[in-house]
């Protein structure tokens, strides 16, 4: 059995400011990991369901970024303001947030 229900990697990548594809690290994506894990704690879920920082997931120009896994939903566009959505609708519920995932056919899974 795993060890978590969910997996959720938050891109927390810093490159120059002037890099043509831009920076997940430079649009607050520490402030995206930090709402995530004070929402899974809040609920008492942290046992559960795991928000890490990650290093470059190369999706940097729909950042900010976070992926879940297993499901490999992506988002892009993230702010702190989303987290508390994604956590009840997507990671808790089990239903992604469709409006903040990426429409980029190398990032979209297959629904029913």
């Amino acid at each position: 059995m795993a060890r978590y229900k969910r997996h959720v990697f938050i891109c927390e990548n810093v490159r120059d400011e002037d890099h043509p594809r831009g920076s997940c690290g430079r649009k607050c994506s520490a402030d995206i990991r930090l709402a995530l894990k004070t929402a899974l704690k809040n609920r008492g879920l942290t046992t559960v369901y795991r928000a890490n920082n990650a290093g470059c997931l190369d999706a940097c120009e729909f950042g900010p970024v976070l992926v879940v896994y297993p499901d490999g939903i992506w988002y892009g566009g993230v702010t702190a303001a989303d987290v508390e959505e994604i956590v009840d609708e997507h990671i808790i519920g089990g239903k992604p947030v469709r409006r903040l995932m990426i429409e980029d056919k190398r990032f979209l899974q297959h629904f029913d």
